[in-house]
């Protein structure tokens, strides 16, 4: 005989996250290297927080950061105008509140998961202190915690600062086993592929003012530059093709894509020798900024209009165009980021409106590539001894320049540089091109002019000379 079960009483359901899935989570979409660079910019978002009158070309000067990590623990310090106690309930939640209060312009915290989500990407033991004004304190998130269903709440108490400036130190322990490894075991490899994500990704603030440590050695910025000839009365000058607007919501839009460096030849790009490679892929394609901080850096995928829209694929013969697209916001949820801050939202409407000017750029550098291709050395003479501007130097030169205002969907003004053409060749007149194995024409230079340092082209001519003189006879 079957027992009578009581009637469910119907009324709530506790859908409350469980706590150790939440933290897996949160840190499972993220690299360790985007989630130092999260803790970075909480550093510069303190510093435009504490700043009432900030200097418009150095407003960075006098803040530092310092990063020590070893197998045991990873450690960060600023100077950087430390956590208000104000912003305590807002600061150490997991995600951001609604009654939030605004953040200072030129910030680009939009979630509130940065500085928690770092933690956990690297260990389950940490120790946060920061002074701000004249509050001093000090919370403690410990494994127990992390693992404990029943509560969110996390001890803190009064501290005392050592620093005379304002600050926050974060002090991470009891690492996860593959982070304690890439910091020891993987130690020179992972400090250099960070030192140079920040150096890329930082070298806008970086030249303002803000200086980085990386286990006491200082990161130095690699700022991406573009030729500009600002020469004036001068008919086809290289410049960077540039575009600028406002949009109705505030977001200020700098766009600029030019030649890094002269185009190079065939055998420039693909030496085997690296004493004689002097070009790289890795300082091509485009940089996006947003609040100063690059969400994507050198990129050469469609993401940025690459291979879509009568723009080619990437190839290396484009090694020397790169370009850079600054968005400025007060507001950092008007921005085109996604959750991690290091990528772009590819659906975002003002993004996709501004790629439309982007391969409007593109095309004319890809064009004139095209067009040189095989006279690359005469091209060089148009380029000879030319300055590299970085994004403020272009932006002081705007004011020498014709722009046409534009008036589509996303309205703004721009300047079209009309660059050089190469000769035609005279009617009877062909070119010859065609491509060998470095080693192979090392050999034939050997021969001919006892340099196997020879130019390609000196090889291929003399050749022609040769063969040309023995059909002639």
């Amino acid at each position: 005989m079957e027992l009578d079960q009581e009637k469910p009483q119907y009324s709530e359901i506790d859908a409350s996250p469980v706590k150790p899935f939440f933290v897996s989570m949160l840190t499972r979409d993220i690299m360790l290297e985007d989630a130092i660079l999260d803790l970075l910019d909480n550093c510069v978002d303190g510093i435009l927080r504490s700043q009432n009158n900030p200097s418009q070309e150095k407003p960075y000067e006098g803040f530092n950061v310092e990063i020590e990590f070893n197998k045991d623990q990873f450690f960060i310090k600023d100077n950087c105008g430390g956590i208000p106690w104000s912003l305590h309930e807002h600061a150490f939640t997991m995600g951001r509140s609604a009654d939030r209060p605004p953040d200072a312009a030129g910030t680009v915290g939009t979630y509130g998961i940065g500085m928690k989500r770092a933690i956990f990407k690297m260990g389950t033991d940490c120790l946060i202190t920061t002074q701000s004004g004249d509050n001093c304190y000090e919370l403690h998130i410990s494994p127990n915690w992390i693992v404990n269903e029943k509560t969110w709440m996390l001890p803190v108490k009064e501290s005392t600062w050592s620093e005379d400036e304002d600050g926050t130190t974060i002090l991470i322990g009891n690492l996860h086993e593959n982070i304690s490894d890439r910091f020891s075991k993987e130690s020179e490899l992972f400090t250099k592929g960070l030192t140079r994500m920040i150096s890329t990704h930082y070298a806008f603030i970086i030249n303002k003012g803000f200086e980085i440590q990386i286990n006491k050695k200082v990161v130095e910025p690699k700022p991406t530059q573009l030729l500009f000839d600002n020469r004036k009365n001068v008919k086809s000058p290289i410049r960077p093709y540039i575009y600028k607007t406002k949009t109705d919501s505030g977001v200020e839009i700098f766009l600029t894509v030019g030649f890094t460096s002269p185009i190079p030849t065939q055998d420039e790009i693909s030496s085997e020798h690296t004493e004689k490679k002097k070009f790289s892929s890795m300082n091509a394609g485009w940089t996006v900024l947003c609040n100063d901080r690059a969400v994507l850096y050198c990129d050469r995928s469609e993401m940025t209009g690459w291979g879509e829209a009568g723009i080619p694929k990437y190839h290396t013969q484009f090694i020397a165009i790169s370009g850079i697209v600054e968005f400025k916001s007060d507001d950092p949820s008007l921005l085109p980021t996604t959750t991690t801050k290091r990528g772009i939202e590819a659906s975002s409407s003002l993004y996709l409106q501004v790629k439309n000017q982007m391969r409007e750029g593109m095309k004319i550098f890809t064009s004139y590539t095209n067009q040189w291709k095989g006279n690359e050395e005469e091209s060089k003479s148009h380029m000879d001894k030319m300055p590299l501007l970085n994004l403020e130097q272009i932006k002081n030169e705007t004011e020498n320049l014709d722009f046409k205002t534009l008036r589509r969907t996303l309205k703004g003004s721009q300047y079209k540089p009309h660059l050089p053409k190469p000769k035609a060749l005279p009617p009877k007149q062909k070119k010859i091109s065609f491509t060998r194995k470095n080693h192979e024409i090392e050999i034939i230079a050997k021969h001919l002019f006892d340099d196997k340092d020879a130019s390609p082209a000196q090889v291929g001519e003399k050749c022609f000379e040769i063969i040309l003189k023995e059909a002639n006879q």
